[in-house]
This record gives C-alpha cells, structure tokens and sequence, in this order.
C-alpha cells in the first residue's frame, strides 16, 4: 500500500490550492501519482518535494513554462536560469518603482506631465496674480506643446519665463484673461489687440528667437492645435489672439498661419 497524502493535504502542506497543484500536473511540472488500492492518489515525499520547489520557483518569479526545464538542469544551467529570473525580476521592480513614482507625481498635480521648470513657471503665473482658468489653459498649452513639439519645449519656457519678467507683458495679459466677460463686438476687443502687438513690436525678444519661430512655423498644424485647444471655452481669447496675430503678421513676424 502506497503510504501519503490526499491532493487536499498535499496542497495545505505545500501552502497553494488544489486547483493549482492541478494545473502544475496539466502542464507536466509535477507527475500525478498513481492511484492506491481505494482508487485514491496518494502523495507522497518524492511530489511534495517537487510541488514545493515548483511552487517557490513560481512565486520567485520563475515563469511556469520554464520551470520544469528548470528543475531537471545541471547545477550550472540551474544556477544561470536563476540569474536570468532575477535580471526579470530585477527590471520589473525598476518598472513598477517607476509607475509607482508616476502615480505619486499625478497625486501631486502637474509634476507627472511636466518637468520642474514648467511646474515654475506656472506657480509663478498663479503667484503674480494670473486667474486659474488662464493658469489652467497656460498648463494644456504646455502640455500640448511637450507632447506636440518637444524640440520647441524648452525654448518656450525660456521665452515665457522672460515674459513673466516683462510688467507690460503681465498687465496685457491679465486685460486680456479679463475680456473674457466682453461682449463678441466690444469695440474694447480691437483697441486691446493693438496694444499687445505693438507691445510685442516694442519688445521684440518676448517673441522668441528666430530659431524658435521658424520651428513654429514649420509646424503650423501642431501650433494651430495648441493655440485653439480652448477655442469653445474662452471665445474673446481666441479673438484676441487671432487679432494680434494677424497685426504682427503684417508688421513681418513670422507668426504661423491657423
């Protein structure tokens, strides 16, 4: 008579259930074995042996489909699977500490999609008083054009850091976040237009350099989409915006066409 254990018994020594030590024998990592005089399958050391190494092997990391190569190598095929299998493991931690990092950035606010220096720019917008729905679209903007355009990304930060240096820039830019309350044909509309081109005109480096603006021109279709992400939302901006270009346009600034 065959002496051990029912597959239930088998399984709560080995610490898996039962349907596990059924899929270890459906995939041949633990040989099922024969059935005694009660028609019972008895366990005995020889399949709890290999159940548990099959089971520590798997909860290591080891992939089912190469345990069973595994288990039957040499000491020095043994030794270097088990490399193999931590290198995996090794890289999937850095992934999974990545992630986490991720989650706890998105936590955080704007540091999951933009880099430091963009999250600066606009703590210092909210700081000098720019309202949140502007702060709000400056963030899409530069989320945009980091996804968009990553090659102009860092130019445009340089240049709007410089902007934020710029008191008449500032001023002209809050008017302009307060239009938003304008009637479509306030004749305001038109004046204010004016006076952030010629601010512009007067102070030509808070356009950017030429290097920047003839990327913008060439990428036309992507400055379209970030320029007029919130078009539906803020509908005097977008006006605005279309006016000032068109009057730099025609004092020669390369502005991109939309």
């Amino acid at each position: 008579m065959r002496h051990g254990v029912t597959i239930g018994q088998a399984a709560a020594f080995v610490g898996v259930t039962v349907k596990t030590v059924r899929h270890y024998h459906k995939l041949g990592l633990v040989e099922e074995p024969e059935r005694d005089s009660s028609g019972y399958r008895r366990y005995g050391s020889a399949e709890l042996l290999r159940l548990v190494q099959v089971r520590t092997l798997a909860t290591a990391g080891v992939p089912l489909a190469e345990i069973g190569s595994l288990l039957d190598a040499d000491a020095e095929q043994f030794a270097a699977a088990l490399a193999a299998a931590e290198r995996r493991l090794t890289d999937r931690i850095t992934d999974l500490i990545a992630q986490r990092d991720t989650l706890q950035r998105l936590a955080d606010g704007d540091q999951a999609l933009l880099p430091d220096r963009a999250c600066a720019i606009l703590d210092r917008m909210s700081t000098l008083g720019f309202s949140p729905d502007y702060v709000g679209a400056q963030r899409e903007a530069l989320v945009l054009t980091r996804a968009l355009v990553p090659n102009s990304f860092d130019n445009l930060l340089a240049q709007l850091e410089h902007r934020l240096e710029d008191p008449g820039y500032v001023d002209l830019t809050k008017r302009a976040s307060a239009a938003e309350t304008w009637e479509q044909d306030d004749p305001r509309i038109e004046e204010l237009a004016t006076a952030i081109a010629d601010h512009y005109l007067a102070n030509p480096t808070l356009l950017g350099n030429p290097t920047g603006l003839r990327t913008w021109t060439n990428a036309a279709t992507q400055y379209t989409l970030i320029n007029n992400h919130r078009e539906d939302q803020a509908p005097i901006s977008a006006r605005l915006t279309a006016l000032t270009e068109m009057k730099l346009r025609s004092a020669g600034i390369p502005i991109p066409r939309q």
